[in-house]
């Protein structure tokens, strides 16, 4: 959790106010196959996931913060009733908040998982070796 709300930090102080630039990031090109790939190449994936990682969590950072800055515009007035029209909206922001947060997640849960795979593949194979 630290982890998430430093990301969110750093997010908030390099997009300023310009939350509609919320990037989505690039998945690694390559996840290398476990049974040809040379440890090199498993640690320059490695290190591709976790960048990815870190991307997607920035910018699932970003988006909340663009939700929020949306409905802060939409905001009532403290002790007033939303109007339909203004909840509505509110609700729609969240929702689209939500489907990309998920749609990034799921990403990133794909990526890992194909990246775990070939590395115990890899490692399999380097058992059968030795």
């Amino acid at each position: 959790m630290k982890l998430f709300i430093a990301l969110a930090s750093t997010a908030v102080l390099s997009a300023g106010t310009a939350y509609a630039d919320c990037s989505y990031p690039t998945p690694p090109d390559h996840i290398p196959d476990g049974n040809t790939a040379t440890l090199p190449e498993m640690v320059a994936a490695q290190k591709a996931v976790k960048d990815y990682d870190k991307a997607i969590n920035a910018y699932v950072a970003c988006i909340q913060l663009e939700r929020d800055d949306a409905v802060s515009k939409l905001a009532v007035k403290p002790g007033e009733t939303p109007t339909a029209e203004q909840k509505k909206a509110i609700e729609d922001r969240q929702r689209v908040e939500v489907q990309k947060h998920n749609a990034a997640i799921d990403q990133l849960q794909s990526v890992a998982d194909r990246f775990n795979v070939q590395v115990k593949v890899y490692k399999a194979k380097d058992k059968s070796k030795g």
